[in-house]
């Protein structure tokens, strides 16, 4: 029977196990919306405030999902504001379908509004979203639809953006066609690379430790239990990349700390004197080896979807938890014998690093997240921003032990946390007895007055959500640069300070909303607001000279006390 082109789509990713469709509606996206409402017992359509946080929306509902997320636009600015948002996705490697509506084909080139068909000397859409995807297309036709979504969602599951472009008149027309069968999840596996892995791993536990250095891929391919079996079969230390601190329990013995620009010397130590490390899920960019590069020598080897950064022995796996287990597995049983694998003792938390005393106003980093790890439940989720409040995040927070923790730092997009926790909790709000999971955003305040106003839509929609705003009225980690690289001669990242906490509460009259000024303080109220239903909004006051424990930044004030 004949079914609209956007019937067909909303039909088809609800059938996938899509629950929520993020977005901003207008004329070249509506007729999508109308589909979403006649499926309303299977999908729900979240308007967002603006097209870069729908796209975050989609990408944090993947990382919380371990599967896809969808986001749609309408054309013109619409579409082009989902580009910063795609590239995150494309950077980290996160599975996002965008529905991009385009102006009707009749006039495509002939001046319509919003025209992106790069006919007639307008820009081609195709091209531009090519570049930050892994499948873009044009929908000329609705028989072309369903070949178009397969390959689109094939690409997405592989690791990263999708994008298919649909002209009004193409979305509103019928099409003819069965129920959409989702291609099968097609893993890259390495064999030969797996077993030189194996006889490295093998040859590397009768000389010396192990180093295991874990990235954001053990989490995306929901593989966590599968490290940990493998750390303690090899007896590994394990470090992590700055955005897998939720991929192994901080409180696991072996356990060193984060590595990179924001990491520990526990893990730099343990990387001198090991026989191998292993990178399980992590390319090592720059932010993940700052700091590590003499000491990330010729005895390392990687498993994952890619290979890593720099030199290193590579066995491709795009299933992790597979791969994991069958090293286990032939690590347990190999040489004829089985290895009685003990229980590891529990560790205390690596050393912080030590950063220049800040006498400032407000309060400090570290006891602001110290607090945070001493109220938050043992499966809240937190999402960090970018900049010196990420830094401080990243390194000083102990993630919950059943919760996640993401950072963006693919493109390390400012802002990104807060529609990327709208859309995590979307996906994870209620636990399995029906009762509500919390959510926790940490950002500066740079980062709210970018995107900060999504806390509208956790409010439209009731959401378990709190979100932490440290306000220094700066863009503080460009303070940090202007003062350590170009002789604090100047500041163009200080803002006109604001009150934030009077402002959203004036704003939002029923939203719990707090400014606490002391330690004590904030513990009574991220308390309150973590046992209060629905979204809740604190803002502290910090030193906008407060350095934080990002190696480049101490590396530098101590060359220029």
């Amino acid at each position: 029977m004949p079914t609209r082109v956007v019937d067909y789509l909303v039909q088809a990713v609800s059938d996938m196990g899509v629950r929520h469709i993020f977005g901003v509606d207008g004329a070249n996206i509506e007729d999508l919306y109308d589909a979403a409402y006649d499926a309303a017992d299977r999908i729900t359509a979240v308007v967002a405030k603006h097209e870069f946080a729908a796209a975050t929306m989609a990408d944090g509902y993947a990382r919380a999902t371990a599967g896809f997320g969808v986001v749609c636009a309408t054309s013109g600015g619409g579409a082009m504001n989902l580009i910063a948002g795609l590239a995150e996705s494309h950077a980290s490697r996160i599975p996002v379908l965008a529905l991009v509506g385009q102006a009707p084909t009749d006039l495509e080139g002939r001046g319509a509004f919003q025209d992106s068909s790069g006919r007639a000397g307008t820009f081609d859409a195709a091209e531009l979203f090519d570049t930050i995807s892994l499948y873009c297309a044009r929908v000329e036709t609705p028989a072309s639809l369903p070949a178009h979504l397969s390959r689109a969602v094939a690409a997405a599951r592989a690791g990263g953006p999708a994008v298919l472009l649909l002209p009004k008149d193409v979305q509103q027309a019928e099409l003819d066609a069965g129920p959409f069968v989702a291609p099968r999840p097609v893993h890259g596996r390495d064999d030969a690379g797996i077993e030189r892995l194996l006889e490295g791993l093998r040859a590397a536990r009768v000389v010396g430790k192990v180093v295991i250095i874990a990235g954001a891929q053990v989490a995306r391919d929901d593989a966590r239990d599968e490290l940990r079996d493998l750390a303690a079969v090899l007896d590994a230390g394990v470090g992590v990349a700055p955005d897998a601190k939720d991929v192994y329990d901080c409180t696991e013995h072996g356990f060193l700390g984060v590595a990179g620009s924001m990491g520990h010397t526990e893990l730099a130590d343990a990387l001198r004197g090991c026989a191998l490390c292993l990178l399980v899920g992590t390319r090592m960019p720059v932010t993940a080896r700052a700091g590590l590069e003499s000491v990330l020598g010729a005895s390392t080897a990687s498993v994952g979807g890619e290979p890593p950064y720099l030199p290193a022995v590579h066995a491709t796996s795009t299933d992790l938890a597979a791969t994991l287990r069958e090293l286990t597995s032939a690590l347990t049983t190999g040489a004829g014998r089985v290895h009685r694998v003990e229980p590891r003792r529990p560790r205390r938390a690596p050393d912080p690093l030590p950063v220049p005393p800040a006498d400032g106003p407000g309060l400090r980093y570290r006891d602001i997240v110290e607090t945070l790890n001493a109220t938050v439940h043992s499966d809240t989720d937190v999402f960090a921003d970018a900049g010196n409040t990420g830094a401080s995040v990243v390194h000083h927070l102990r993630p919950p032990r059943d919760g996640r923790f993401v950072v963006a730092l693919g493109m390390g997009g400012m802002g990104y946390a807060f529609g990327a926790a709208i859309g995590s909790c979307f996906a994870r709000r209620h636990r399995d007895d029906g009762t509500e999971r919390r959510t926790v955003v940490v950002a500066g305040d740079g980062a709210f007055y970018m995107h900060g106003m999504e806390i509208h839509t956790a409010i439209q929609y009731g959401l378990p959500v709190t979100f932490v705003v440290l306000d220094n009225s700066a863009h503080g980690m460009c303070v940090t640069r202007e003062q350590l690289f170009y002789g604090d001669r100047y500041s163009f990242n200080r803002f006109h300070k604001a009150h934030l906490g009077a402002g959203m509460a004036a704003m939002f009259p029923d939203l719990p909303a707090f400014s606490p000024a002391t330690p004590a303080e904030l513990t009574t109220v991220l308390s309150y607001c973590l046992e209060t239903p629905g979204p809740s909004f604190v803002s502290i006051d910090c030193d906008p000279d407060e350095i934080p424990p990002f190696i480049p930044f101490l590396s530098a004030s101590r060359r220029n006390p």
